[in-house]
């Protein structure tokens, strides 16, 4: 199995050598085809995108990537920017408890599944007068069924049961009106799906009140953003996340926390948030067995307890994390 490997920079360089040490372990077959990108690119000289690695992933229609950083102070994302060039509609982050990981709910399994192509994340803003600025919410029709159906597909697919659809049309009649209507459209091409509607801020509130009461959160891309970092630090914080990125024919899978090196410190970035997506990859790609094994080590070394990355209250490095989760393989 060939994978784009993606290096965002900060954090990244150590997360990549760990999540490569554990994998190499633990027998993955895997050809890594490596890559730089954002802040790690722009050092050397060269195009935070290159066409190179944009061409990787088209090639090998699967990656694994940190997050892209951006230089101090520079405009733009360059992680936007990525879905963007690649056409990657919907994100996929599962919410569920990691054993050994101390989280404030147990028992949390649902799966927070976002559109990516529209919203304010479209970023059209302009300067009306001075002082004044007004930015576009875009809500498209075809936009929203081909992600709906896409999303309760993947949720029939994984077995799940309940899509509850997120939106503020109490509000925002036209745009979120138009957006709730798509989903109510498109559910009835799934009647085997049971389907609610909940406003934003109410599902906040039931999230922190009894996630436990759902199984998958369908939503526009700044509820998305917002929900699913609500949902991570349910369940522990970015120790607990993952998440795919999905275009035609491409998967990404992603680590959405990332940091600088100054900040976080060499050898201290927690390799969690990228060894958990490079796990659903294996998982997904026929090579289940060896992602189980993976996650059982990683939950038998957090549950002994001893190792833990600063992220999660302890003092270890990013290599004695790695090292454990090794140990833990044998």
């Amino acid at each position: 199995m060939r994978v784009t490997l993606i290096q965002g920079g900060g954090i990244g360089e150590d997360q990549v050598a760990a999540v490569k040490e554990i994998l190499s372990a633990a027998g993955a077959a895997i050809e890594w085809d490596e890559h730089r990108a954002g802040t790690a690119s722009l050092e050397r000289g060269e195009p935070a995108l290159s066409p190179a690695m944009l061409r990787s992933v088209r090639e090998t229609k699967l990656a694994l990537k940190t997050k892209l950083l951006s230089p101090p102070g520079q405009a733009g994302n360059f992680n936007v920017q990525f879905r963007k060039e690649l056409g990657l509609f919907a994100s996929i982050r599962p919410i569920k408890n990691i054993r050994g990981l101390p989280a404030r709910f147990q028992g949390v399994d649902f799966l927070v599944i976002r559109e990516l192509t529209e919203d304010l994340y479209a970023a059209i803003e302009h300067v009306i007068i001075p002082g004044v600025v007004q930015s576009l919410k875009i809500v498209t029709e075809a936009a929203c069924r081909r992600f709906f159906r896409f999303a309760l597909d993947w949720a029939r697919k994984e077995g799940r049961k309940t899509v509850h659809c997120v939106h503020k049309a109490n509000i925002l009649k036209l745009a979120d009106g138009l957006f709730l209507d798509s989903f109510r459209s498109v559910a009835r091409e799934f009647p085997d799906m049971q389907t609610r509607e909940i406003i934003v801020d109410n599902c906040c509130m039931q999230m922190v009140l009894r996630p436990q009461q759902f199984d998958v959160l369908v939503m526009g891309n700044l509820y998305g953003d917002l929900v699913s970092d609500l949902g991570a630090g349910i369940v522990g914080g970015i120790s607990a996340t993952a998440g795919i990125n999905i275009g035609d024919g491409i998967r990404v899978y992603e680590s959405f926390h990332g940091g600088s090196r100054e900040a976080i410190g060499i050898n201290k970035a927690n390799p969690l948030p990228l060894l958990l997506p490079a796990i659903d990859l294996l998982s997904a790609e026929g090579q289940k067995e060896v992602g189980a094994r993976i996650l059982h080590a990683v939950e038998k070394v957090l549950t002994e307890g001893r190792i833990r990355t600063a992220d999660s209250g302890g003092t270890s490095t990013t290599a004695e994390m790695s090292q454990a989760i090794v140990a833990a393989l044998e």
